[in-house]
């Protein structure tokens, strides 16, 4: 607070004198100057010739008026030519700094301050846009809070050269030696980048030995939040030797070290069928797996092994019918699904670390699918015909999002982008019709009848053809954006995960972030345009082969003409099979009677690459989702924005146009004043200008003027600012008839 007690020093001359003069006998106070340098013109002597300088120029530009402040490191009684400015005018005095410091604490704080001139001299100098709380700390506390480290050391670490500039060399050195007490050190002089980096170090062993003190823990965990500090510390990290630990769990929850959380993987894997290991284990899990820090350096695999180690598998034995088999998967088997897929994008090529984790998974599997296959005559498909389904039971805009491979575990990803809480979520499944590939389940979908077409197109033609009394399109879904509203009923395709998984197999995983991504995008999107309901369904679900033996693979004889993919084989002569291994369907395709199945996950031996599949029989092929979106908000709590002009809009003469927006309330509550809304220009279906955030009053109207430029067809749209949900929209056309300016 030193610059606000100097600044009324000065204040209170000014008030009545156009000249201050600043006497600083202690040489210590020139950094005062930064504080008035917009208050005043300043000038600086130190000797005769330029004391008279300073008063020709003062006095030459007097007349102008204006405010003039001089220092001067000269006493006041040797004064020649200024002299007399201190005695007309006003003059402040510091002969020593410190006991000027000390005055101005007490008189205006009723503290006294004890501390060495030097270090006295530089907490003033820190103290520049502090409040008083900063003063009252260092009475009580002491040297120590000369500097918030806390908030200091921060930017110091991540660039130490440009953090000292604004620190004197008296001042740096007394930061010196508070950062180098702080880590235990003796202080030496040394250049600031060593100094940080050794911050660093102690920093950075101190989470590996589990006694990092608590400064240094909090300025970790600010780093961790700064989105222009992060990369800094990501580079100190990477250059930290991490030295052995006897006792690898004996680390602090928030270590920032990838290598000690897979030791500690490792170490669980070793004894994941210790039940009295794990259960010690947990608690240190639990914690890592809730850690900010953890999360924020991408550590956050925990959730998917806590999945694993806290399933309890005796819950199976009490599944009595396909229904509760059903149901036990839905709300409880499909999440090792999702944790083990996971799993296998992170450490899938670490062979020490994923091989006991499926290894277990496939354990509890077995155990689900017996009693799932034991039950199994009870499956009944009800897939088929569902998109006719969805469109005759829909009167409002419906949109239909059909995803390819979307399985029942995966669908939660996309349900946790959506963030909306306008948006109300149905979550069923369907039962995938037999077997569960592409071409069958699509089919299903799109064909009430039941029969297989085997193109995309084919599909959507019969759809279309079906119902040729709705307003009806088909898109993919990558090109739905922010000009997809024009029909009522929309089928949106999309051809990932199947696609990608057929193509890059379980290399395909670490981008299945992005297409859940790009599913949750889209469907916000289709929901913001206007539709009321928008639906996610798809074909099957898929399985993961994971690291996959020669004794996984499932080998049968059979004989006359048959068909074997990866998860079925399709026959034309019924087969002798062991039924404790295979289920038989009577499945008709072309010239195939007959369908076989294995009661488990592993694939059927064939040529080819294995790793992502389906067609089988098991929940995680043929349990799938089927979702059910709808923009619930009420329309008559927010203040209701329409284009009032749209007739005015059809033909416009010349290159202006104006658009009148409208604040209508339909209902009395505090929702209803006013609505902050954007308007979106599109041409060609893309969109090209944005306005700025406009308000709009109830029972207002406001006009806004705009320019057609190199565009004769615009499409408006009317956007809430916050949610983005369309409001309302125009195409306004440049009529081709020249404007006459008023002339006729």
């Amino acid at each position: 607070m030193i610059d606000n007690w100097f600044k009324k020093d000065v204040e209170n001359i000014f008030a009545s004198h156009d000249v201050v003069v600043f006497v600083d006998e202690s040489k210590d106070s020139h950094f005062l100057l930064e504080i008035i340098k917009n208050q005043a013109t300043i000038f600086t002597t130190s000797n005769e010739l330029e004391e008279l300088k300073a008063k020709y120029e003062i006095e030459k530009a007097h007349a102008n008026g204006g405010k003039y402040f001089i220092y001067t490191t000269t006493p006041k009684n040797e004064l020649k030519f200024i002299r007399e400015y201190c005695e007309t005018n006003g003059c402040i005095e510091v002969k020593y700094l410190d006991s000027y410091i000390k005055q101005k604490v007490n008189q205006h704080l009723n503290l006294n301050i004890n501390l060495p001139k030097e270090e006295l001299i530089s907490a003033a100098k820190v103290s520049l846009g502090k409040d008083q709380t900063y003063w009252m700390d260092l009475s009580h506390k002491g040297a120590s809070e000369i500097f918030n480290l806390e908030k200091e050391l921060l930017p110091f670490l991540a660039n130490p050269k440009s953090f000292l500039k604004k620190y004197d060399q008296n001042t740096q050195e007394i930061f010196f030696k508070k950062v180098t007490e702080l880590i235990g050190q003796t202080y030496v002089e040394k250049p600031s980048e060593t100094l940080a980096k050794e911050v660093v170090n102690s920093m950075l062993t101190g989470l590996k030995d589990n006694s990092i003190n608590s400064t240094l823990l909090e300025v970790y965990n600010n780093w961790l939040d700064s989105v222009s500090h992060k990369s800094v510390f990501e580079k100190y990290l990477s250059k930290y030797k991490l030295s052995a630990k006897a006792d690898v769990f004996a680390v602090h929850v928030s270590h920032p070290f990838r290598k000690i959380d897979e030791q500690w993987l490792a170490a669980i894997c070793e004894n994941i069928y210790d039940k009295t290991y794990i259960a010690n284990i947990l608690p240190i899990i639990n914690q890592r797996n809730s850690n900010k820090a953890a999360n924020s350096l991408g550590l956050n695999f925990w959730n998917e092994v806590k999945i694993l180690l806290e399933f309890d598998e005796k819950n199976i034995n009490q599944i009595n019918s396909f229904d509760e088999a059903v149901t036990f998967y839905v709300k409880y088997f499909s999440k090792l699904d999702g944790a083990i897929r996971k799993l296998y994008a992170i450490f899938l090529t670490d062979k020490a670390i994923i091989e006991p984790l499926q290894t277990y998974y496939k354990n509890l599997s077995v155990q689900f699918l017996d009693k799932w296959f034991k039950y199994i005559d009870a499956y009944e498909s009800n897939q088929t015909g569902k998109i006719q389904e969805i469109l005759d039971s829909n009167s409002s805009k419906t949109a239909i999002v059909v995803g390819d491979g979307v399985s029942w575990e995966f669908s939660k990803d996309i349900i946790a982008n959506i963030r909306n809480k306008d948006y109300k979520l149905d979550s069923n499944y369907l039962l995938a019709g037999l077997p569960s590939e592409t071409e069958h389940n699509m089919s299903q979908l799109y064909v009430d009848t039941g029969e297989v077409l085997p193109t995309k197109k084919e599909r959507e033609i019969y759809l279309f053809n079906t119902n040729e009394d709705k307003n009806l399109n088909f898109i993919d879904l990558e090109n739905v954006n922010e000009t997809t509203d024009t029909a009522d009923y929309l089928i949106c395709s999309y051809k990932d995960p199947d696609k990608l998984g057929e193509t890059y197999q379980q290399k395909a995983l670490k981008y299945f972030d992005s297409v859940a991504k790009t599913f949750s995008g889209k469907i916000q999107q289709l929901l913001q345009n206007g539709y009321k309901n928008v639906y996610l369904v798809t074909d099957h679900g898929f399985t993961l082969t994971g690291i996959l033996e020669n004794s996984d693979k499932i080998e049968v004889n059979f004989s006359g003409t048959v068909n074997k993919s990866e998860r079925f084989i399709r026959s034309t002569n019924q087969q002798k099979i062991d039924k404790d291994l295979l289920i038989e369907k009577e499945i008709k395709y072309k010239n195939f009677e007959y369908c076989y199945f294995a009661k488990r996950l592993g694939p059927f031996k064939t040529p080819g690459v294995y790793g992502f599949s389906h067609g089988g029989l098991s929940p995680q092929e043929t349990i799938i989702p089927y979702l059910k979106w709808t923009n619930d908000s009420d329309v008559n709590e927010y203040l209701h924005v329409e284009i009032s002009n749209k007739e005015d809009l059809k033909e416009v003469t010349g290159d202006l146009f104006a658009i009148k927006l409208k604040g209508v309330s339909l209902n009395e509550n505090l929702f209803s004043v006013n609505r902050k809304v954007i308007i979106l220009f599109f041409s060609n279906n893309k969109r090209y200008n944005e306005s700025d955030i406009i308000a709009i009053e109830n029972e207002t109207e406001l006009k806004k003027e705009f320019q057609f430029g190199r565009h004769s067809e615009i499409e408006i749209k009317i956007l809430d600012a916050t949610t983005k949900e369309q409001l309302d929209k125009v195409t306004v056309k440049q009529s081709s008839a020249r404007d006459l300016g008023g002339l006729l």
